[in-house]
Order: structure tokens, then C-alpha cells, then sequence
């Protein structure tokens, strides 16, 4: 009989990590090659994990509700032949220990000792979190199998504030005996306190699913990662209404589906980015990679989630072309069948908010892009135009969020200034929608 690992698969080119949504077998089960064991959310698509042998479950090494790195071990199976496969294990580490504030931590920070041959395992994803955020691993107490710190575990920990960080025993040695110097180690930062929101008769308590988790993950990391900063412009958009409106039912009943405004939109934001190539940019730490491709992010509301599929090469479709892949798009996501390499790839997003009636919004940037562009609601208002005189003109307000360490105001304002030329430009006799 052999041990065999089934690991986290990468669902995706930018994936790194899963959740454990619902476990679809049990350890005894037998499993054909090919059969469907977990379901798994990612922050871009759910999907099946298949086994890759034909044989019996031994052991589920995650449970539902636990966030894998891609790469890691979900489970095992015991098939016929060949010999056992040992597990791969980090090199030796400092056990977990009870979690202690920052105070108490300065007080009691001697190294703990290893029992003879431990080890304590850590996936990649929990190593690069605690050092990101100075997290000592030792101080923390694991929900995972076998007491295995989650990634899930770390988040929590640093979304109440409590980061348990120990001083070496070293420096707190060589501190004790000099009172006299005048430079001390800084206060511990007080801990936030944990959330506890009562609940009270007829209160509606919802499980958070493992889509919003991964959402909130994401939004979470954009905003503490990315210094945000935001502007906007607005754009009359009168003789885009009025070519859009000549044309839509025609176009309807020769090709089956709407041409939106948002349509539009999206083709005027991929033509400007083409001029303005640092805009489809993104942070990869001591380099910015500025992309090639042009490839629009678009957002695409269900009831209880978010999904960002991508136009690929927008800036060379026509604005037929681009209407019909909007359209496709959106009816893949509510009915479930998007893929994920349709969510791949994305180098700038732009959010159609004023589909809801938003006039102004602050979007959260799509990781690790540099920029998301809000178009919001289209309103006929009075305007005062060259001769003042006062006119009903159809006006919008396109607001920019960018990554600050990407993006200056500078190269923004000369984008959006691009943007709102060609659309009020936009007429019968200049533009084809084919």
C-alpha cells in the first residue's frame, strides 16, 4: 500500500491560497481517480478539488472552514503498490504556545524549549503573513488539524489588534543592567479589543461564506497594503445618450442583446489607456511591472458576493464587441458557470456603480492593480455653457482610486481628462459601434 498527498491545486495564475468550503467525502471513503473531494473558494472562483488517484481516503488534514496555501496538503490516500510517502515538514520551529499580549510577552520572553525530536509545521502562506506583520508563531495558539496555525488564525489576529510579538531573551538581558541609558524600547501598542456584538432577541445571525471571507481578505489587503488616494471629473456625456439611444433598439433586434452605455465606457478607458500605459500598472514591490496587455476587470454583483471577470484585449474590440462580452460575462456569473481563467489576467478595473443610482463612490482597488474607475449614474441636470447660457445636459462623475506608490495625481489627471474627451466626443457621426 502507498501514502499518497493530495495537495491545494492553484485555481488560477495570481491564486495563492484556498478555502475549505465543504468536505465531499470522509476518511474510509473509496475514491476514483478523477472524483470530486472538497469544494473550494478562492478570492476569484469556486471550484472541486479532484483526486489525483484511485484508492481510499486515509486522512483530512484541513477542515471546512480552513485556509490552505496553494501547495499544501489537504488530504491523503492510501492506494495499492509502490511505497508510503512521508510528509514533508518545515525545518524545526518553536512550538505553539498560549497567545500573550505584547505586555506579558516582554515580561516572559525566554526562548521555549523543544521536547527532543518536535517539529511544528507552517505553510508558506502563515510564514509570510507573521513576517509581514512581525507575528511570533511561537505565541500563537493553532485551530487547524493537529493545532496547525491557519492563515485564518493569523488574519484574526491581526484584525483585533493583539499582535503577540516576543523580544529576544538576548536584548532583554543586555537591557536589564544598564538603567542609565536614555534611549528605552517604545511602549507595546495597547490592543484593539475584540469585536463582541450582542445579540438580542429576533437578530439574524448569517454565516459568513467562505466567498466573503476570501472578499474581505482581499479588500482587506488592498486597503492596509495600498495608500489609497481618490479624485474625480465630470463628463457630459449628451451626444453619447443621444447616439446611444438612436441606435439601441436596432442594435437589439439585429443582435440579440443590449448596447449599454457602459459599453462605452469601457472602450473609451481602454483606448486612454493605451496613451497613458503607467495607469495599467501594478506594485510588485522593488519594481513596477507595467502591463502589456489591456485587460479590463469588470464588477458583477450576486446576491452575497462579488465577481470580477476580465475583457481580455479590451482595446481591441469594438464597442459591439465589448457589449457582448459584458453581457455574456454577467450571465455566466449568476448562473454560475463562470470560469475561473475568465477572472485571470486583469490589469485595471472599472465598476459600473451607477447602475444602482450611485452619483459619487470611493472604490476599493482590485489588488494588485494601481487604479479602479467608478462610472456612476448618468443625470440630466441644468449646466451653464459657453455664453452662459443654461442647457439639460446628461452629466457623470468617473472617480478614480489609485495606488499612491504606483500613481500620481499628475499622470491621473491628464488620464481622466483623456477619458472625458473621447466620451464627449462620442456622436453618430464620428463613432461605430462595430
Amino acid at each position: 500500500m502507498a501514502l499518497e498527498q493530495i495537495k491545494m491545486p492553484q485555481l488560477g495564475e495570481s491564486v495563492t491560497e484556498g478555502t475549505i468550503e465543504k468536505w465531499l467525502v470522509k476518511p474510509g471513503d473509496h475514491v476514483n481517480k478523477y472524483d470530486a473531494l472538497a469544494e473550494v473558494n478562492t478570492d476569484k472562483v469556486t471550484a472541486e478539488v479532484p483526486s489525483s488517484f484511485t484508492g481510499v481516503i486515509k486522512e483530512l488534514l484541513a477542515n471546512e472552514g480552513d485556509t490552505l496555501a496553494v501547495g499544501e496538503i489537504v488530504c491523503t490516500i492510501e492506494t495499492e503498490g509502490g511505497a508510503t510517502e512521508g510528509v514533508v515538514e518545515a525545518a524545526p520551529e518553536q512550538p505553539t504556545a498560549e497567545k500573550v499580549k505584547p505586555a506579558e510577552v516582554q515580561k516572559h520572553a525566554a526562548p521555549i524549549q523543544l521536547e527532543k525530536g518536535a517539529k511544528a509545521r507552517y505553510s508558506p502562506a502563515v510564514l509570510k503573513l507573521s513576517q509581514e506583520h512581525g507575528i511570533d508563531l511561537t505565541l500563537v495558539n493553532g485551530t487547524g488539524n493537529e493545532g496547525r496555525i491557519t492563515r485564518k488564525d493569523l488574519l484574526k489576529i491581526i484584525e483585533s489588534g493583539e499582535i503577540p510579538v516576543a523580544a529576544p531573551a538576548a536584548t532583554i538581558a543586555a537591557q536589564a543592567p544598564v538603567a542609565s541609558q536614555t534611549s528605552t524600547a517604545a511602549p507595546a501598542p495597547k490592543a484593539a479589543p475584540p469585536v463582541n456584538v450582542p445579540v438580542a432577541v429576533g437578530d439574524i445571525e448569517i454565516p459568513v461564506t467562505g466567498i466573503r471571507k476570501a472578499i474581505a481578505a482581499n479588500m482587506l489587503r488592498s486597503k492596509h497594503e495600498a495608500p489609497h488616494a481618490w479624485t474625480m471629473i465630470e463628463v457630459d456625456v449628451t451626444s453619447l445618450v443621444q447616439y446611444r439611444d438612436s441606435i439601441k433598439n436596432e442594435f437589439k433586434q439585429k443582435e440579440g442583446f443590449n448596447v449599454t452605455y457602459f459599453a462605452f465606457f469601457v472602450k473609451a478607458v481602454s483606448q486612454a489607456l493605451k496613451e497613458f500605459p503607467m495607469m495599467n500598472s501594478m506594485w510588485a514591490g522593488d519594481k513596477i511591472v507595467q502591463k502589456k496587455d489591456i485587460n479590463i476587470s469588470i464588477a458583477v454583483a450576486t446576491e452575497d458576493a462579488l465577481f470580477v471577470p476580465v475583457i481580455k484585449n479590451a482595446d481591441e474590440k469594438t464597442i459591439k464587441g465589448i457589449a457582448r462580452e459584458v453581457n455574456e460575462l454577467a450571465a455566466k456569473v449568476r448562473s454560475g458557470k463562470l470560469k475561473s481563467d475568465e477572472m485571470q489576467g486583469g490589469t485595471f478595473t472599472v465598476n459600473n456603480t451607477g447602475s444602482f443610482g450611485s452619483v459619487q463612490s470611493m472604490g476599493i482597488i482590485n489588488y494588485p492593480q494601481a487604479a479602479i474607475l467608478q462610472v456612476e449614474s448618468i443625470v440630466k441636470r441644468p449646466v451653464i455653457m459657453d455664453g452662459g447660457m443654461i442647457a439639460a445636459r446628461d452629466m457623470v462623475n468617473l472617480c478614480l482610486s489609485l495606488d499612491h506608490r504606483v500613481l500620481d495625481g499628475l499622470v491621473c489627471g491628464r488620464f481622466l481628462a483623456r477619458v472625458k474627451e473621447i466620451l464627449e466626443n462620442i456622436t453618430k457621426e464620428n463613432t461605430s459601434v462595430y
